[in-house]
């Protein structure tokens, strides 16, 4: 393999990210010669040509587009490392999350991440808003909500990134007590059934894809997921909920899954959102590669979309 100056890949990733070799130089604080340079000699030193030109502007041939996603994921692992190691710059994360993500998942998770990385100061607020971004409070938002893309349409703030969160599985729930006594799904509509008032999906979904008309409410409402957990898990009735959010109560056996074979519904229900023009600070990269680690899932923020 060749060995590429990094001095090189530096000057083509900004050179791509801008457009132009003139604002890739001042973003790297070199001159525009010396950027145009050292792509000439990245372009030889591959044996192919990484950019077209058009007037002022410069742009990605088929290859440069290749190796641009290969190189801002290299620099953002590059990043994380030296985050990871380097205990003289204290990190401020300020962090907005929706209330169930935050209390079932997030918060029980966030001693891994700051034994992970040195030097990381993370504040978490809680709420069913979402934040516009507008008085500069938080740095980044976990949103619940398929809407998330319409609602932040309307937030004024010129480009926003929001990145789904992957599939979370929605099935029945309930202590194992209950669960001994439900064989089928049909076993269900005679069973005390938690409602989740705010839930993507809720029951009707959940018994048309088993082929069955639901019954009429008649169970405890709650308006976070997170009190529907604990209802079902202290014997209250059955939860239709994410196994995400209730993965510690399955883990330790105050839920079951009384019908595995049933057919669940899938669903992307949280989206990490931030300013676009910060997608490269040190603090996000930290968390996105985290959460794509812990969640098993890809965050790329080269190709991230955004909305607003």
């Amino acid at each position: 393999m060749k060995q590429l100056p990094l001095t090189g890949l530096r000057a083509f990733e900004a050179a791509a990210r801008t457009g132009s070799f003139r604002a890739a130089a001042d973003l790297i604080g070199v001159t525009p010669s010396a950027v145009s340079h050292a792509i000439r000699s990245l372009e030889y030193a591959l044996q192919t040509s990484l950019f077209f030109r058009e007037g002022r502007k410069v742009g990605l041939t088929a290859q440069g587009d290749v190796l641009l996603r290969h190189v801002q994921l290299g620099f953002e692992e590059l990043i994380r490392g030296i985050a990871a190691v380097s205990g003289q710059n204290r990190m401020l994360l300020r962090l907005h999350c929706a209330p169930s993500f935050a209390a079932q998942w997030l918060v029980p998770r966030l001693p891994r991440l700051l034994a992970d990385t040195a030097g990381l100061e993370v504040r978490v607020a809680a709420s069913v808003n979402f934040s516009r971004f507008r008085a500069d409070e938080f740095d980044v938002d976990i949103v619940y909500g398929a809407d998330v893309a319409e609602r932040y349409a309307h937030s004024r703030h010129p480009r926003l990134v929001v990145l789904p969160l992957g599939e979370e599985t929605v099935t029945p729930l309930c202590c194992p007590a209950l669960a001994a006594r439900i064989r089928t799904p049909r076993d269900l509509l005679g069973e005390t059934l938690i409602e989740s008032d705010n839930k993507g999906v809720r029951w009707p979904a959940w018994f048309a894809a088993n082929g069955l008309p639901p019954p009429e409410p008649h169970g405890p409402r709650f308006d976070r997921s997170f009190l529907s957990i604990s209802a079902a898990a202290d014997g209250l009735g059955v939860a239709l909920e994410s196994t995400r959010l209730a993965e510690r109560e399955l883990a330790s056996g105050r839920l079951m899954r009384p019908l595995p074979a049933a057919r669940d519904v899938a669903y992307v229900g949280h989206f990490l959102t931030f300013p676009y023009a910060e997608r490269y600070r040190l603090e996000l990269l930290v968390l996105t590669g985290w959460l794509a680690a812990e969640l098993g899932i890809s965050l790329d923020l080269g190709n991230a979309g955004s909305g607003g």
